[in-house]
């Protein structure tokens, strides 16, 4: 499965490749300095995302609430920021953080423990966490001059020539990916996807391993909605709104199979820098909006049904190894 994993990954880095270089031959500033940075900034949200949606997916669930919680946490850290202009910085992520990880559990104690669709529960908690971000917000916004200096230096600062939101994203990836490669626990979410009955006979808490991605998920998309008002400053209630579907395709088209137990923190991320490139590069190119978004939903498509196709050959060449003994000993 590693291998497998890798040859995803080598294929998107193959095809981003491709539209870099093919968008720098009709336009050369597409790979000015500036215009790498700001590629790799407008990825940097949707990449962290899709690390919570990651582990999610890996339990053959999906989370469609993310961008609502985003969205919500994003006003709220907004307007106790403004309303607080000498809170620290530290405190407006641990906010957010606290938001997120809030709604992560209603959504995670109904999967859970519930034992209900996820699909179902986070369509339902899309609405019900936009729907309070709204009734909280009451047609208000929160605009960037009320916020404070600390909150948009981070936001619109750099370090090492990256921007910080873009090094903080990494940190969060590389982390992700340590944690799902090297901790049983982590493991146990590729064994709980790939067969969610055999799971619970091999004695993993399945249970209480949804119920923590979902936290997992709900915590980081608390996170970018602090990060979503430290970069763009002025906030209101739409904040967020439709993220969830591109965080679903960045994950998906970075190699994490839908029907779960296969993929990787960092392929998601890919992802969602391949799926922001491509955007990037159409706009460029003058290709009109409407087929941007076709596009992106081809490579959805396309994504699905290779990852199902390997997936089938896989299976194939798994049971043909395991008959050649018996045709041996026979």
């Amino acid at each position: 499965m590693s291998a497998l994993a890798r040859f995803r990954e080598l294929g998107i880095l193959a095809t981003l490749l491709v539209v870099l270089l093919g968008t720098a031959l009709v336009n050369p500033r597409f790979l000015a300095g500036h215009s790498i940075q700001d590629l790799l900034l407008n990825a940097a949200l949707i990449a962290l995302l899709a690390v919570g949606q990651t582990a999610v997916v890996l339990t053959r669930n999906v989370d469609l609430s993310v961008g609502s919680v985003l969205g919500l946490s994003a006003f709220l850290t907004a307007s106790t920021a403004a309303a607080n202009p000498d809170l620290p910085f530290p405190l407006i992520l641990l906010l957010g953080l606290g938001i997120g990880l809030v709604c992560g559990a209603v959504n995670g104690a109904v999967v859970a423990l519930g034992r209900v669709p996820s699909l179902v529960v986070t369509l339902g908690t899309l609405y019900v966490f936009r729907g309070l971000d709204y009734l909280i917000a009451q047609g208000q916004q929160v605009n960037a001059g009320d916020l404070p200096e600390a909150l948009l230096g981070f936001g619109g600062g750099t370090l090492l020539g990256l921007p910080n939101l873009v090094l903080l994203t990494l940190l969060v990836v590389l982390a992700a990916a340590y944690y799902l490669r090297n901790y049983r626990s982590g493991r146990e979410l590729y064994a709980i996807g790939s067969h969610p009955e055999a799971a619970v006979l091999a004695g993993i808490p399945v249970r209480r391993r949804v119920f923590g991605v979902f936290l997992a998920s709900g915590l980081i998309a608390g996170l970018a909605g602090a990060l979503w008002t430290a970069r763009y400053g002025t906030v209101d209630a739409a904040a967020g709104t439709g993220l969830e579907l591109q965080v679903v395709a960045a994950v998906v088209v970075g190699g994490v199979a839908i029907f779960g137990g296969s993929g990787s923190a960092h392929g998601a991320a890919l992802g969602a820098l391949l799926l922001g490139t491509i955007a990037s590069s159409l706009a460029v190119l003058g290709v009109p909006a409407f087929w941007q978004q076709a596009i992106t939903g081809a490579l959805l498509l396309a994504a699905i049904t290779v990852d199902r196709l390997l997936a089938l050959r896989l299976a194939a060449a798994l049971r043909r190894a395991a008959r050649r003994p018996t045709e041996v000993t026979g």
